[in-house]
């Protein structure tokens, strides 16, 4: 295998092992589930993420070409992180809506929804 690319599958791996303790460190040290939240969500998906591009890279340089598995697993990794943690979030204010201290909204429904009214999505058009 070339150099350049020995390098490259060492740097992906390195990145996502800090990522990966970084995550780990702050799942465990964080106080609260809001502040906990960010940790696994965030650092930990870019550190699977970094071995997953670290593998693509090593087997590009093996087998001649790209592993399909490894960039589907990406990018399911990439956009079921987000919706997941806004679930939880979504999850923890509604359940603990009386103990959280959260400015009033102008909607009915409160902070479960985007519900605002059409003429202020009208006048952001226009």
């Amino acid at each position: 295998m070339d150099q350049i690319a020995e390098i490259l599958v060492t740097f992906c791996l390195v990145i996502a092992g800090i990522f990966g303790l970084v995550g780990s460190f702050g799942l465990l040290k964080l106080r609260d589930t809001m502040q906990r939240l960010h940790a696994p969500t965030k650092a930990t998906t870019l550190g699977v993420g970094g071995v997953l591009v670290a593998s693509m890279i090593y087997f590009y340089f093996i087998e001649g070409s790209l592993s399909f598995h490894e960039l589907l697993i990406t990018l399911f990794l990439f956009l079921t992180a987000p919706v997941s943690a806004n679930f939880i979030a979504k999850t923890l204010l509604i359940e603990k809506k009386g103990k959280i201290a959260l400015p009033e909204t102008d909607g009915k429904k409160g902070w479960a929804t985007n519900d605002s009214p059409p003429n202020v999505a009208d006048s952001i058009q226009g």
